[in-house]
């Protein structure tokens, strides 16, 4: 059945299990937040849905917003001085937005409905394909990061979380990223992360540069 969460849009695709910091500064996202803290959202959650490209207006429209997002927990939240709040959230579970509801509430509320995978039949072709994409991750990590800026996923993960974990180790495009959230089926979200990994591998490998590391990034972003 359908159900209301409150909603921010942003110019990024949360991937479930990803880390998601966020520097809260528009009055109705500080609502939001308090909203989260206070207990008065259920669970202290929320939905993270991208805007569509080239889209720099404000959001009344489900059409200017992807029709796949993912909610976010709130771990923890600091509240500054003048108001502003800086939160970590962690991605959870994914969701398709059939409606949204502009006046009802200092932020946006979406009508969304769950998007769980489908049924992944077991097999020997379950554990070579994940075999594959820890392989494509290693490579990949190995040619971008400082060994203490990653780590191996763990090793009983549900084959169902490892393409979104191996990603989100990565730096993807958010075409990418949002493709991967919108995959249901397990083993082609993992081959789909596989090829995304190797190209990413060898355009670092070409280009003899790599990107900042993960640590750079572990201060709250401005994006409302």
């Amino acid at each position: 059945m359908p159900e209301t969460l409150p909603l921010f849009p942003l110019q990024a695709v949360l991937l479930p299990g990803a880390s998601l910091p966020l520097h809260i500064f528009e009055p109705r996202y500080r609502q939001l937040t308090v909203d989260l803290v206070t207990g008065t959202v259920p669970g202290r959650e929320f939905g993270v849905v991208a805007m569509r490209p080239a889209n720099d207006h404000e959001v009344t429209s489900v059409s200017q917003l992807r029709e796949v997002g993912c909610t976010a927990a709130l771990r923890q939240a600091k509240r500054l001085p003048d108001g502003r709040y800086d939160i970590i959230t962690t991605g959870g579970r994914r969701f398709r937005l059939l409606d949204l509801d502009a006046r009802s509430a200092p932020y946006l509320i979406g009508t969304v409905e769950w998007l769980p995978d489908v049924d992944q039949a077991p097999g020997p072709s379950v554990v070579s394909l994940s075999e594959t994409a820890r392989a494509a991750h290693r490579r990949y990590c190995e040619t971008a990061w400082q060994d203490e800026d990653w780590s191996e996923p763990d090793a009983d993960l549900d084959v169902c979380q490892l393409a979104h974990v191996i990603a989100a180790d990565c730096l993807l495009t958010m075409d990418d990223r949002q493709r991967l959230l919108e995959e249901t089926r397990p083993l082609h979200r993992l081959r789909m992360v596989v090829r995304l990994l190797n190209r990413e591998t060898g355009l670092l490998k070409t280009l003899r540069a790599v990107p900042a590391p993960p640590s750079e990034f572990t201060t709250p972003i401005s994006l409302n």
